[in-house]
């Protein structure tokens, strides 16, 4: 029965499906912005979403890429995922979402999939739709392609400390300055950077991740070490998200490690609050 209620969603579903991401536009951004370039291209958005139907509605959905990811899954949608993902094979390098549905997932797909690298079970989802509570730093904006050789570099050990692991270990690091120069020609990446006796450095870099009209995921927040301590974060944050609010979505949203308390207060103090939490499957 269960797998009777699964199929892989083609453009004539993408509506439905992102009525259904609606219900909680915050926590499924990602898969929203997935669906919304099935809509404009089914060849190119570079995975498969799965919807779990009940009484033929569609209930729950599934994005299934280089990343798994539920959206408004209960147990039966869980387990339903859970077995086409066995069938499937692991493919993705992590599972993330709602802490509920992903730890679920994983205790379905854990004897088959093997040990996890590391598991992130408490991850606050923080969100703002107001303007910030602190100070701008007016020196944060968008990267430059001309910034390439110093972007790249500081994307790569916000990743490195991050994940785990170099992003560049398989290619030499074609693919990942490929995507890095993406997200700075499509006016993703923000940059502050500080001159110095040897040259300009990075001093704060982020990117917008999944932008849906609504909202926006930020990723790769980082702060150069060098620089830590400094109350360089909340002032840079505060004002890539006035430049988000104004120019591209008015709810901006990110998630963070629940360890990672000095980046929850740098957060809070912008007038990020804690709107659910999110778990990570790191493989």
């Amino acid at each position: 029965m269960l797998r009777s209620a699964l199929k892989v969603l083609a453009r004539d579903d993408v509506e439905e499906a992102l009525a259904l991401c609606a219900q909680d536009p915050v926590a499924n951004l990602f898969v929203a912005a997935r669906l919304r370039a099935l809509k404009g291209d089914p060849r190119r958005h570079g995975g498969e979403i799965w919807g779990w139907y009940e009484s033929g509605a569609m209930r729950a959905a599934c994005w299934s890429g280089a990343n798994l990811v539920p959206v408004n899954a209960n147990e039966q949608a869980v387990e339903a995922f859970a077995y086409r993902a066995r069938r499937s094979g692991r493919q993705c390098s992590s599972i993330v979402g709602p802490a509920h549905m992903v730890l679920g997932l994983w205790q379905h797909l854990q004897a088959s999939w093997g040990p996890a690298r590391d598991i992130r079970a408490n991850q606050p989802l923080m969100a703002m739709s107001t303007p910030p509570t602190v100070e701008s730093d007016l020196l944060v904006r968008r990267s430059q392609m001309s910034e390439l050789e110093l972007l790249v570099p500081a994307c790569v050990a916000m990743f490195t400390e991050e994940v785990g692991y170099s992003p560049v270990a398989a290619d030499g690091g074609a693919v990942y300055r490929a995507q890095v120069s993406g997200l700075v020609a499509s006016g993703r990446s923000f940059v502050r950077m500080d001159e110095t006796e040897s040259g300009p450095v990075v001093v704060f870099k982020a990117e917008l991740g999944s932008v849906v009209p609504e909202a926006v995921q930020v990723q790769g927040v980082w702060v150069n070490p060098r620089y830590r301590g400094q109350g360089v974060a909340a002032p840079a944050m505060a004002s890539l998200v006035e430049t988000v609010q104004r120019e591209v979505a008015p709810i901006v949203s990110l998630y963070v490690n629940g360890y990672n308390t000095r980046a929850i207060r740098a957060y809070e103090r912008v007038g990020f609050q804690t709107v659910g939490t999110y778990a990570t499957i790191l493989f």
